[in-house]
């Protein structure tokens, strides 16, 4: 079969399993030999041997029954194999589980349906980034937990779909046997059916006509119809092995899918919630630094507005008053008089006042030197 994308129906599954148990041409050629062989024997058989009618109808019994019987087993533990997994979905198995909670958490933890810009009482007491990240690492933990008990459930599909595949394979050679068996049968009954047909146009013994129809035919096309049920339990058991097999690969798929793409788009979400947050909050300040600054500018131009005239208005009219200044110039003149007028008459003053502190002066020297030469005569 060669390489393709598309999923097998059930039928193309049984196609192929069929086409695999076909004998090949060098098997189907000693087949007919064998075939040819054994009814040759049966035609020329003693009917007055009682051993040998037993032998052949012994031969005719057992034939394909051991085949049949091992299939039977091999079909019958698929059906423990497949009641066992049915049980365990039905107890939420562990991947099916594992995946189910998995799905729980990533939906609680879907940035998109969370208020990162939560207004009033709420918004205000509760930061709802960190409020979102804390339910973040909470869950965090858990999803560890689910993950290690995905990988252990993966682990037992692996395992199970070892023994599966090597049941399958046991399940395939016991159908290509059985195959051939039934074709061995088949060419036995082309060839009876021909032998006898010349027996009766010579007129050969109809007791022996009656033995190979009755007791040799019979039974063989006997067998022959419940090895081919056999054969057809044998294809639904081969498809339902690969059905099982495939659902198994499905679920390790879905557990190699959640331990990375899943678990890294979830991460990635939260990064991303985090930067579009932190975004939004940037801008929000940007804007309201915007706001204030335009706000400067309007208030600046206004004052600009109004002082620029009060100031133009100052700059003319604050020069200082030319009455002013003759009052200024006038009171500045008076004062110099004053002061030259008192040192006029100060003068006189000043020279009475030197005068008196000289004789004073010379007096307190008399008297200084007087009393130094009473020390000296004292000593």
């Amino acid at each position: 079969m060669s390489f393709s994308m598309n999923v097998a129906s059930d039928e193309e599954i049984k196609a192929v399993a069929v086409e695999q148990v076909q004998p090949i041409p060098e098997e189907l050629v000693k087949l007919k030999e064998q075939a040819d062989q054994n009814v040759q024997s049966i035609m020329d058989l003693n009917m007055d041997s009682l051993e040998k009618r037993k032998e052949v109808l012994s031969t005719v019994d057992v034939f394909g029954v051991s085949t049949m019987k091992q299939s039977s087993d091999k079909n019958r533990m698929l059906q423990i194999t497949v009641g066992n997994l049915s049980k365990s979905g039905d107890e939420g198995g562990v991947v099916a589980k594992g995946l189910g909670e998995l799905q729980l958490q990533l939906k609680d933890l879907d940035p998109s349906v969370i208020d990162f810009m939560k207004k009033g009482f709420l918004g205000k007491l509760f930061n709802p980034l960190r409020a979102y990240f804390q339910k973040f690492e909470r869950a965090d933990a858990v999803i560890n937990n689910i993950i290690k008990m995905l990988n252990d459930g993966k682990q037992t599909l692996k395992d199970d779909n070892t023994t599966l595949l090597i049941e399958q394979q046991a399940l395939r050679d016991l159908t290509k046997r059985l195959q051939k068996e039934i074709q061995l049968v088949n060419f036995m009954d082309e060839s009876i059916e021909t032998q006898v047909a010349v027996a009766k146009s010579r007129n050969e013994d109809a007791e022996k006509i009656r033995f190979i129809t009755e007791e040799v035919l019979f039974p063989l096309r006997q067998r022959a119809m419940d090895m081919q049920a056999m054969m057809a339990v044998n294809q639904q058991g081969y498809i339902s092995f690969e059905v099982v097999i495939r659902n198994n690969n499905e679920l390790i798929r879905g557990v190699d899918r959640a331990n990375t793409v899943t678990i890294s788009a979830l991460r990635v979400a939260v990064t991303v919630a985090s930067a579009l947050y932190n975004q939004k909050i940037v801008l929000e300040r940007i804007n309201a630094l915007n706001a204030t600054t335009n706000q400067f500018i309007s208030n600046t131009s206004k004052m600009l507005n109004e002082q620029g005239v009060a100031i133009q208005k100052q700059a003319i009219e604050a020069s200082i008053s030319v009455d002013t200044l003759k009052q200024a110039f006038a009171d500045s003149f008076a004062a110099l008089e004053s002061i030259s007028t008192y040192k006029q008459q100060a003068l006189p003053k000043m020279r009475d006042t030197i005068a008196q502190f000289r004789q004073l002066a010379e007096e307190g020297e008399k008297h200084i030197v007087r009393l130094e030469k009473g020390n000296t005569v004292g000593i």
